[in-house]
């Protein structure tokens, strides 16, 4: 069981996709970090010296809504769709598919009667003209 466990986790796209998590959470770090440091300062200073992450609506004594928490999460997932949205086109475009070849043509003319027939007839079924 354990080898088949081994076989498993050893495959490449077991060990890619563990790989493609490992990056995406730190990549996810980045941007909260962006988000809530770098961004949302000068944005709330702009807006009349606002601290996002401190925007909230009191229910109770000791419950809160945090919106402003929201706010910078929606920012943050706004950023890291474009992201990938850029990387996906990047992928698309080096992988586009060159166009395929026209098919080679299965009927020709007939010079005599001018109807279409099969590539490798010898007569015009329609004029009985021989065909080169």
């Amino acid at each position: 069981m354990f080898k088949e466990f081994k076989e498993f986790a050893m495959r490449g796209s077991v060990l890619d996709m563990a790989v493609g998590i490992i990056i995406g959470g730190a990549f996810g770090a980045i941007v909260s970090s962006l988000v809530t440091d770098v961004l949302m300062p000068p944005i709330g200073m702009l807006l009349g010296k606002i601290d996002f992450a401190k925007l909230s609506i009191h229910l109770s004594d000791t419950v809160t809504m945090n919106y402003g928490k929201f706010i910078n999460t929606i920012i943050g997932f706004i950023i890291i769709a474009f992201c990938l949205f850029l990387i996906i086109r990047a992928m698309n475009r080096m992988t586009k598919k060159a166009e395929a070849p026209a098919a080679a043509p299965t009927t020709k003319d007939c010079p005599f009667c001018a109807t279409a027939v099969p590539i490798k007839a010898i007569r015009c079924p329609h004029c009985t003209s021989e065909l080169k």
